[in-house]
């Protein structure tokens, strides 16, 4: 009963924050806009700070179809708290790339993340598979003690999905290969290999990823970060 109090109340907060200006950016940056209100992820952050992590109140929002709560429900999920059949209503919910790029730190951040990063890429649905590149990307910024063993079992799946033309897909693609590659110098060199098979597939699509990827890992600024002794 509180928390469909609360629920009430947010929605309400948030409904008197609609700006169509707000939503015509939305649809410009394709994002789907047709349970939208048009409001900024910054200030959904801001409410998000006030009300601080609770699972709860989180699943209620979500059940409202609302792109924004949909939104704060993310930021305020908590990794330790949600399990994984919500983490699969939510995912299989998702109709948007903002929406899959917001709430993917509670997945990546879950005990579940390296599974969900295994199974969703092998998934069909754009925003599912699409979810499943996001959370290695994710992974490879957060989870800073993980051995690279974690992310080494990550390659063959780039290269495997490299040839999806499908725009939220193959973008995904090549933030997991680049952030992987970012990590450090012994992944920086797997990812860059990596990339450089990926550029010999007979695919447009493959080849984009790699000459992108290449371009950003080999640079100067990416190589004097992770090897420093050798400028």
């Amino acid at each position: 009963m509180v928390d469909m109090l609360k629920t009430e109340e947010i929605i309400k907060r948030l409904k008197a924050m609609s700006n169509p200006k707000q939503l015509e950016n939305s649809k410009r940056l394709g994002i789907e806009t047709k349970n939208s209100l048009g409001i900024s992820i910054w200030d959904l952050r801001k409410i998000a700070k006030e009300i601080g992590k609770n699972q709860r109140l989180a699943e209620a929002l979500w059940k409202t179809k609302i792109h924004e709560v949909r939104l704060l429900a993310g930021y305020i999920a908590d990794p330790e708290k949600i399990s994984e059949s919500v983490i699969e209503e939510w995912v299989s919910d998702f109709d948007s790339w903002d929406l899959v790029d917001q709430v993917m730190d509670v997945i990546a951040l879950s005990p579940y993340g390296y599974k969900k990063a295994i199974e969703y890429t092998g998934r069909k649905e754009e925003f599912v598979k699409r979810t499943g590149f996001v959370i290695m990307a994710g992974l490879a910024v957060f989870d800073k003690y993980a051995p690279d063993e974690k992310f080494m079992q990550f390659f063959s799946i780039i290269t495997r999905e490299s040839s999806d033309d499908r725009n939220f897909v193959k973008k995904a693609v090549n933030w997991a290969l680049r952030n992987i590659g970012k990590r450090n110098i012994n992944l920086n060199r797997k990812s860059i290999e990596t990339a450089e098979q990926i550029s010999k597939i007979d695919s447009k699509t493959a080849k984009w990823i790699a000459a992108d990827a290449l371009r950003e890992l080999k640079s100067e600024k990416v190589q004097a970060h992770l090897n420093p002794l050798s400028i």
